[in-house]
């Protein structure tokens, strides 16, 4: 598995890619991790992925990435995307996306339609959210801290990912398979709403309700939701 750090102005976005693995007749698969996951949360998931190769970025504040002080709003997510599926040099590609990275992949694609082959979006609805002040404190003294993940994604990250925070719609146009997956427990950001809003949205979705799971459906159904999305991408 390669990292690659790429240089964006002065922050660098660190990926990791298994091109050297893979089959290169496969179109390639872009992971956009939740808020406070790096690219290593998802070795296992690259593994499991060979033989097509995937690609899965540490966004800024997290992990190898650069934490700068400013610039964390919904466009600057977008530009790392960009600059890492440019870097990698990807015509075409699957895109995949869990919890608040489902907003910077609907954000790409948005400006990217064309480039994108399906969407596979976890647990999240068509929206990018603001978050108060308060979720700051909570967000690091009650997941980070006893989770031990204050070391992936830095307090200048969490404060700056609040500060910039916006309420927006992401519905978009898009006319290609969509894999929605969600859990259906208590916890899940997919309300009854939010599915039907996922329905009216893609006339080409497909939908997978993880009976077992809240939010965090990468944790308790892990092999499932793999499954799921290999199954997915594989028939298309």
């Amino acid at each position: 598995m390669s990292s690659v750090i790429k240089t964006q102005g002065e922050i660098r976005i660190a990926y990791l890619d298994s091109k050297a693995f893979a089959d290169e007749k496969l179109a390639p698969l872009v992971v956009c991790p939740g808020l406070s996951e790096t690219a290593e949360d998802y070795l296992d998931f690259i593994k499991f992925m060979l033989p097509r190769r995937t690609i899965v970025l540490s966004f800024r504040g997290r992990g190898l990435s650069d934490t700068p002080i400013h610039g964390y709003n919904l466009n600057d997510h977008v530009i790392d995307l960009e600059q890492v599926i440019m870097d990698a040099q990807l015509r075409e590609l699957h895109l995949m996306a869990f919890s608040r990275g489902v907003s910077y992949a609907l954000g790409y694609t948005r400006r990217n339609n064309d480039r994108i082959k399906s969407l596979m979006l976890l647990d999240y609805p068509l929206e990018h959210r603001s978050m108060d002040e308060d979720w700051v404190h909570d967000y690091i003294e009650h997941y980070l801290k006893p989770t031990k993940r204050i070391e992936l994604i830095r307090e200048e990250a969490v404060i700056g990912i609040q500060r910039d925070s916006t309420d927006e719609e992401l519905s978009i146009a898009f006319n290609k398979p969509v894999l929605l997956i969600y859990g259906g427990l208590e916890g899940s950001l997919i309300t009854t709403e939010q599915l039907e809003r996922y329905k009216d949205s893609f006339n080409c979705i497909e939908i997978v309700r993880l009976e077992n799971s809240s939010h965090n459906i990468r944790d308790t159904e892990g092999a499932k939701l793999n499954q799921s999305i290999k199954e997915f991408i594989d028939k298309l």
